[in-house]
């Protein structure tokens, strides 16, 4: 059952009973059309088998990634370290913000950032943690962007007693202080990355003193970390499958709250770095579309710096930057594409979920770029009318959905719109702060060397 509370100024906020929180991930490569493009061998061009990942990720999660069963449980451990966050999040109509812009249509956001770690992160950094712990793994060790994925598995172990070692990717490392000093709180070892620790880290340094670093690279310190020690194991925060799948309590949890308020949302909108917030919102949804139950319209909005889909090549890629990782069919702008140092950390990857890239190219989604400028815009605008500050990567979702607001306002349209605002800015203050000065800086690729390891 869905309560209503209003809130300061006319919005209205939804909310699910604890009872409520779903007990089951769902699993979109049950519905797909076909199976997913498999990831391959870099030497032989062949489909890699599950088992060597086993040496690199917890074996449950290995086993969930290449799972077709549709609904997969949520352990009894997990469900209750997820009302620590607290779950279920609210969702909350933005009526100041539908006055503010005249508009007919009717606006909610899924609001992720009342977690303890400002994000929707710890919807997949608790089951990680959780299958690690449960496997004996001693530590974790993993890469983050602008902060909110560290954050989330620092947290995540302490919970379960786990060590943690994160490689921050360095301009936000440098840019956001507040993150690293959050994630050692907890307990976690953090470096920024490109790092002296291993030897890809000083074979980037030996070229670029100062290079600000990418979540690619990190990604790539954070693996051959693993692979010299026994005892630890990788964690990744999105572009994988099961990490999307973890995601989709959100997704779930909103779906019984439209329902309740009756509403059928002709849009839904979320910011894509890897994909994870925006695909676990979505694909409960998307599920319907792709067996002809709805028509939804659903948009990924990306940085016009990283335009990863918009401007990315559909083909075989590494995930990291120094190739360590098995091939993924994926939108990518190559992994040696030098990401700029813009503060949406968390939007700075050159290369896209395959099952979010997958539904792009099938046509089922559609996404849109923006620059720093036009996202801080909105968010100064969504602050001023709903009170949040939000992260800079929420911003391109809020920027969006402005702009289709005020077409339905030119158009007469009651079009319900509906996103997930993935994170607060609480963290980020340096982007507005540069914004609201004058001093925020636009980045655009003029040339994208896209990667050919496969023959198309």
């Amino acid at each position: 059952m869905v309560s209503q509370t209003a809130l300061k100024g006319g919005n209205i906020a939804y909310f699910l009973s604890q009872d409520e929180i779903p007990t089951s991930w769902y699993n979109i490569q049950a519905d797909l059309p076909e199976p997913l493009p498999p990831p391959l061998d870099p030497k032989t061009l062949k489909p890699v088998s599950p088992e060597p990942l086993f040496r690199i990720f917890a074996k449950e999660l290995v086993l969930q990634e290449v799972s077709r069963e549709r609904f997969i449980k949520i352990p009894d451990e997990v469900l209750e370290a997820y009302k620590t966050i607290p779950r279920p999040t609210p969702l909350i109509r933005a009526k100041r913000l539908e006055e503010a812009l005249g508009t007919p249509a009717r606006i909610y956001f899924k609001w992720e950032g009342v977690s303890p770690a400002g994000s929707h992160k710890p919807n997949t950094a608790i089951p990680q943690a959780y299958y690690n712990a449960k496997q004996g793994t001693k530590r974790v060790v993993t890469e983050t962007g602008a902060g909110q994925w560290g954050s989330a598995l620092a947290m995540a172990c302490a919970f379960f007693g786990l060590k943690c070692t994160v490689y921050m990717v360095a301009a936000s490392y440098r840019q956001k202080p507040g993150r690293r000093i959050m994630m050692e709180t907890w307990g976690a070892q953090v470096f920024p990355s490109p790092s002296e620790r291993t030897r890809f880290g000083r074979s980037i340094l030996e070229k670029e003193a100062d290079h600000p670093g990418s979540l690619g690279i990190a990604i790539s310190e954070a693996l051959e970390d693993v692979l010299s020690d026994e005892s630890a194991r990788y964690c990744l925060g999105s572009v994988l499958n099961h990490v999307l799948m973890h995601q989709t309590v959100i997704g779930l949890e909103a779906k019984k709250q439209l329902e309740a308020i009756g509403e059928e949302p002709d849009v839904f909108a979320g910011n894509i770095g890897g994909g994870s917030n925006y695909g676990g919102f979505c694909l409960p949804f998307v599920a319907d579309k792709l067996k002809g139950k709805s028509e939804a319209e659903f948009v990924a909005c990306e940085s016009a710096a990283i335009p990863h889909t918009t401007r990315g090549k559909y083909t075989y890629d590494f995930g990291d930057t120094a190739g360590i990782t098995p091939l993924l069919k994926m939108l990518t702008l190559g992994k040696d594409y030098k990401t700029p140092p813009i503060h949406a950390g968390g939007l700075r990857y050159h290369g896209m979920a395959p099952i979010i890239s997958y539904l792009i190219n099938k046509g089922y989604m559609k996404s849109v770029a923006y620059t720093q400028t036009q996202v801080f815009e909105a968010a100064v605008l969504f602050a001023k009318t709903q009170g949040i500050i939000s992260a800079p990567e929420s911003a391109h979702e809020i920027r969006f959905v402005i702009d289709e607001a005020r077409r339905c306002k030119q158009t007469g349209e009651k079009k319900v719109i509906v996103f997930n605002h993935s994170g607060h800015g609480l963290l980020d203050l340096a982007g507005y702060e540069a914004y609201l000065a004058g001093r925020l800086e636009d980045w655009t690729p003029t040339e994208i060397n896209y990667p050919s390891y496969v023959p198309d």
